[in-house]
């Protein structure tokens, strides 16, 4: 349920209308466990004024073996299960691709990969260490014809202890998409500062709610009438484009 407050303070979310990172596919990952909890977020997002979320299973090694065959048969449960509750708010699946060895023989192989928007590619690294062949696989991603959109970058501790990485990234064609939820710290103050470098210095192209659960989206509603998310939201994110 939503505070009386938002009733009356809901923020105009004009300049944002897609949400391009979320788990709301059942039991596919380490998102939300049921239809019904997928369905509630859904309704909250649109009751914010959202008009698409586009959701992103991990796939991961052995570990979220997902495909873009699974991922699809479940997403048009979820599109079924939308329609007969009469919302409106439309939903579309990619997926968030962890750079490991497996990844790159997608790559390499020219598997079939998911993506959202004008060929946009949701990756994340490892939290703890920079792969020592990141440079490297953007680059094969760009000459793929993808658009390399690196997850949360706020959040991995390599970033943290140098920041200015992000920029060299950036300037080698990558995508920075930001968790609405870091600005206030609700993974950590680390994170915290680093998102709020992110604002400062302009290097953000995408907001996510990188949404789990319930938990996860009441914590993202309360972010949205902070000042440094106005600032993000000033910087005109790409996901209007979607």
């Amino acid at each position: 349920m939503f505070p009386f407050f938002w009733k009356r303070q809901k923020p105009d979310l004009r300049q944002l209308r897609v949400d391009i990172h979320s788990h709301l596919l059942p039991q596919l990952d380490d998102g939300v466990k049921s239809m019904s909890e997928a369905l509630e977020i859904l309704r909250n997002f649109e009751h914010l004024g959202f008009e698409k979320v586009i959701t992103t299973p991990h796939i991961m090694g052995n570990y979220y073996a997902n495909t873009p065959e699974i991922i699809e048969r479940k997403l048009n449960d979820l599109k079924t299960e939308v329609s007969k509750s009469g919302l409106s708010i439309e939903i579309e699946a990619a997926a968030e691709y962890y750079m490991d060895d497996q990844f790159i023989s997608m790559l390499d192989n020219k598997d079939q990969l998911l993506t959202f928007g004008d060929n946009y590619l949701l990756v994340e690294t490892s939290y703890m260490n920079e792969p020592m062949f990141l440079n490297e696989v953007l680059f094969k991603i760009k000459s793929l014809g993808f658009k390399p959109v690196i997850a949360h970058p706020e959040r991995y501790l390599y970033l943290q202890e140098k920041p200015e990485k992000i920029l060299e990234l950036v300037d080698r064609g990558a995508l920075m998409q930001l968790n609405v939820n870091s600005i206030i710290g609700f993974y950590s103050i680390p994170t915290k500062k680093l998102a709020r470098w992110m604002v400062d210095h302009e290097t953000i192209h995408f907001l996510g709610s990188d949404c789990h659960n319930l938990k996860h989206f009441n914590i993202y509603q309360k972010t949205l009438g902070q000042r440094y998310f106005k600032k993000a939201l000033s910087l005109s994110p790409l996901n209007t484009s979607l």
